[in-house]
């Protein structure tokens, strides 16, 4: 892989990695798989890292449920990448585009809560979040067996400064 990483919004290019970087871990029972439809219905919440070769080596999305509420969703790293930042350098942008839009609480429902917590995030109970509830997991497969733990940031008054 080429050392370069460049962080964008993602691109109708990118629909096709993105689907595939999201698929290829939702093989692995990590993650829920994507259509590439669905992605590009949400296609201006991406960020994607692009390695030097165009690759799309990482992904995230920002989802949101309320003017003050987003969720981290879709957040995935190329193997071949991980342990270079990439993940966390798309946590922050997911929250530097949600203090743009004026939220201030964001959240994650995750497999690997050390990596959110390393990023200023707490556990809590995923009742908090009712509306994650409604919207996703109670039409989810994996309602009844879900290992996925939740975690939160509130965005602090320097983040959203930085976003204005």
């Amino acid at each position: 892989m080429n050392d370069i990483i460049t962080y964008r919004r993602a691109r109708a290019a990118d629909i096709s990695g993105i689907a595939n970087l999201i698929n290829g871990y939702a093989e692995d029972r990590v993650m829920l798989p994507r259509t590439p439809e669905s992605i590009g219905l949400t296609l201006d919440d991406f960020i994607v890292a692009v390695d030097g070769h165009g690759r799309v080596s990482g992904c995230g999305a920002l989802k949101e449920y309320s003017p003050s509420l987003a969720e981290v969703a879709s957040l995935a790293v190329a193997r071949d990448a991980h342990g270079r930042g990439v993940g966390r350098e798309l946590v922050a942008r997911l929250e530097e585009l949600a203090a743009r839009r004026g939220v201030r609480e964001v959240f994650a429902l995750t497999l690997t809560p050390a990596f959110f917590e390393r990023a200023g995030y707490a556990v809590v109970d995923r009742a908090m979040y009712p509306e994650k509830i409604r919207r996703d997991c109670l039409s989810c497969a994996r309602r009844f067996a879900c290992a996925e733990i939740c975690v939160r940031h509130e965005l602090v008054a320097e983040e959203l400064a930085v976003a204005a």
